[in-house]
């Protein structure tokens, strides 16, 4: 018994501060995580650094929409060029399959937009232990050196955080991972385009789709495109402090 509630007490208290809504950050902190992970996403060296993290959630999304649409997941595998491979096993044509090949270049978004839900609700210490749990979901699948690391480089930074960084830290590291999933996923699918322009990308996600179905690569590029900038927009709305309460009511319009 007394090394059980320890353990015990430990994930109470994780519960405790995951299951509790926080109020809203200020919106100077919404806008400068917002631009903080602007920056990243422009400047090329830090692109380079932090385009892991897209990466890390195109490759679980492939792996989770594998698992459910019942495929068997060999293995997942992040490369220092920030490339990744995710290999499943079953039908090689079809839904499952068509499913699997598009989760992942709108994986982030749809990512970043479920976080920015999140935090709309006010569960930004939630979102962190949630991407946490995901993190350690993945880790059991890596299967090379560098995906380990990345993965547990990630997972240690936010436990870090949310275990011993002030609330108010906590929740502008929230806001800064959801902002740079929203704004970052555009962008690996206009790279992906310029590869495949120069010919330097026939086996990708949008290769794959053009063979598994009757439209083109570049016809599921703009899917992707179309559905990151959605999620773009959307997570946008929900984060930041705009509501269908803020928008005037047709009483209040201007009348001439």
């Amino acid at each position: 018994m007394t090394h059980v509630q320890p353990i015990t007490e430990f994930f109470t208290e994780i519960w405790s501060r995951t299951s509790e809504p926080l109020p809203p950050p200020e919106q100077w902190v919404v806008w400068a995580t917002a631009a903080a992970a602007l920056v990243l996403i422009t400047f090329g060296p830090s692109w380079r650094l932090s385009r892991h993290v897209v990466t890390i959630a195109h490759e679980g999304a492939h792996a989770f929409v594998a698992l459910c649409t019942g495929r068997k997941l060999s293995g997942i595998r992040l490369h220092s060029d920030t490339s990744g491979l995710t290999v499943s096993y079953g039908k090689p044509r079809g839904f499952g399959m068509i499913l699997t090949a598009l989760a992942g270049y709108v994986g982030p978004g749809l990512v970043g937009l479920g976080a920015a839900f999140l935090l709309r609700q006010g569960y930004a210490v939630g979102l962190l232990w949630l991407l946490i749990v995901l993190l350690a979901l993945m880790l059991v699948q890596i299967r090379n050196w560098f995906g380990l690391l990345s993965i547990l480089v990630s997972g240690v930074v936010l436990v870090l955080v949310s275990w011993y960084a002030p609330t108010e830290w906590q929740t502008a590291t929230a806001y800064l991972v959801t902002w740079f999933l929203l704004i970052g996923a555009p962008r690996p699918v206009l790279e992906l385009q310029r590869s495949r322009r120069s010919g330097q990308a026939k086996t990708s996600d949008a290769d794959i789709l053009a063979k598994l179905t009757i439209f083109p690569g570049l016809f599921w590029v703009g899917v992707f495109l179309l559905v990151t900038l959605g999620a773009l927009v959307l997570g946008s709305w929900w984060i930041g402090a705009w509501s269908v309460s803020d928008l005037p009511k047709f009483g209040d319009l201007p009348k001439f």
